[in-house]
């Protein structure tokens, strides 16, 4: 893991989140006292990681004076985009500074309780070009779903459905292979989850199923559920006076 470059998207505008947190980017929106973006950090550099990519766009410059060049023993770079490019144009903006020919990629305003040891050993087993992490929810009317086959083969995804049906969910931590990635075009607005990943079916292209906890802070309900989630999952640590784990 130590080898692996990380990115988090973090360039969302965070528009639905605005009446609950204006001042700043939603990724450091305050749980306990800290930003969002520290439990990504945390989770990455507790599985080994030590490069990661922080993807900014809307009010970048708080998030790289807010997080400086480390989170502890692990490096952080920047990779900024100046018009909004959404998810697959940050990361393929992002190219230059990924070490590593195969990426683990986060998005910056959710957070999912799996082990991103595990889903490198399941991309590599599979012999992967892309992986989803995907969770079981029991109500999906918020999400669009991800079908897979009896190999995890993904096979379709589905728009929103009624209120009370369940379904595997996006859970917004993929692992990608670097030379796909390169296969983006450059400077375009496009999105991983809209123009890239439909086009990867029947191509390398498998889910990571697991039975995990997931809570994403896009709305202000959700982002008023985020300290009890951590508590509930055993993560959550307010922050200490004075403390400084990123410089």
């Amino acid at each position: 893991m130590h080898d692996i470059s990380a990115v988090v998207l973090a360039g969302g505008f965070g528009t639905r989140l605005r009446e609950a947190v204006s001042d700043r980017p939603k990724v450091l929106a305050e749980v306990g006292g800290r930003p969002f973006l520290t439990y990504l950090l945390d989770q990455l550099r507790n599985s080994g990681i030590r490069h990661t990519v922080l993807c900014t766009g809307y009010m970048g410059e708080k998030v790289s004076k807010s997080m400086g060049k480390n989170y502890g023993d692990m490096s952080l770079a920047y990779s900024h985009e100046a018009a909004p490019l959404g998810t697959a144009g940050a990361l393929r903006l992002a190219l230059p500074f990924i070490k590593s020919d195969t990426v683990l990629v986060f998005n910056g305003d959710s957070y999912c309780d799996i082990d991103p040891q595990d889903l490198l050993s399941w991309h590599s087993v599979k012999n992967s070009s892309c992986t989803l992490a995907l969770v079981k929810m029991q109500d999906i009317s918020r999400y669009g779903s991800v079908n897979f086959d009896s190999n995890c083969a993904v096979t379709s995804f589905s728009e929103k459905k009624p209120a009370g049906e369940s379904g595997w969910i996006n859970a917004g931590i993929y692992c990608m292979e670097r030379e796909l990635i390169e296969t983006l075009p450059a400077d375009m607005n496009i999105s991983l989850e809209k123009d890239l990943f439909p086009t990867l079916i029947g191509k390398r292209f498998f889910a990571f199923p697991q039975e995990a906890k997931l809570i994403d802070i896009g709305t202000p309900s959700s982002y008023k559920e985020a300290e009890t989630f951590f508590v509930k999952i055993g993560k959550f640590v307010a922050a200490e006076k004075g403390r400084s784990d990123n410089r």
